[in-house]
């Protein structure tokens, strides 16, 4: 059987991180910095760093239509700490331009600058598939106001840090950062309802 094919916007941000993970994970990684990189491709991912340049970047690569198409063809995405950022339909704290695919809003840096970056274990009420989970937290925004589609599957301290809605899925924290595939796992197995 052939390894599901996943894209990684590549504007910026730990795109190898993102594909050792998607390694162990079972699938093969492939940058993404042209609509005709989304051919193909069974899921994507967009990854943290920082949303203000990678939104830009989107912009100038011409790629926010293509991505909006990818998602509402019902392609499973990930958005990881700025990726998630850029999911969400609306942002505080220097909005930028967004997707706009997720009910939620999303404020940045809701956790403070680089020097409070943080790890922390899961709550024990999340979803027992990421029981244990320990999450990085690096300038992490803070989602809020869901949508009544948007599903919680993870909690730290009564916070939602990693949701779902249909086949979008969105961390404010970084998975990719460890060796626990268990995010890039549920990336793969993601389909829309």
């Amino acid at each position: 059987m052939q390894a599901p094919k996943v894209g990684i916007v590549a504007i910026q941000g730990d795109v190898e991180a993102h594909a050792a993970a998607l390694r162990r994970a079972g699938a093969d990684a492939v940058p993404v910095l042209r609509d005709k990189d989304l051919d193909g491709l069974d899921a994507l991912i967009l990854p943290g760093g920082e949303s203000t340049t990678i939104a830009k970047g989107l912009a100038r690569l011409e790629l926010y239509e293509p991505l909006r198409g990818f998602i509402a063809a019902g392609h499973p995405v990930l958005g990881t700490c700025a990726g998630a950022i850029l999911l969400a339909r609306r942002v505080l704290n220097h909005p930028v331009e967004t997707l706009g695919v997720l009910d939620c809003t999303a404020a940045r840096n809701a956790y403070g600058t680089q020097v409070d970056s943080f790890a922390a274990t899961v709550d024990p009420e999340s979803d027992p598939a990421f029981a244990g989970m320990r999450c990085v937290f690096i300038r992490a925004p803070r989602l809020s106001e869901l949508g009544p589609g948007v599903e919680v599957l993870m909690r730290v301290d009564g916070e939602p840090v990693l949701v779902r809605q249909a086949n979008v899925l969105a961390a404010t924290f970084h998975p990719e950062l460890g060796d626990d595939p268990r995010v890039h796992e549920r990336l793969l197995e993601t389909r829309a309802r």
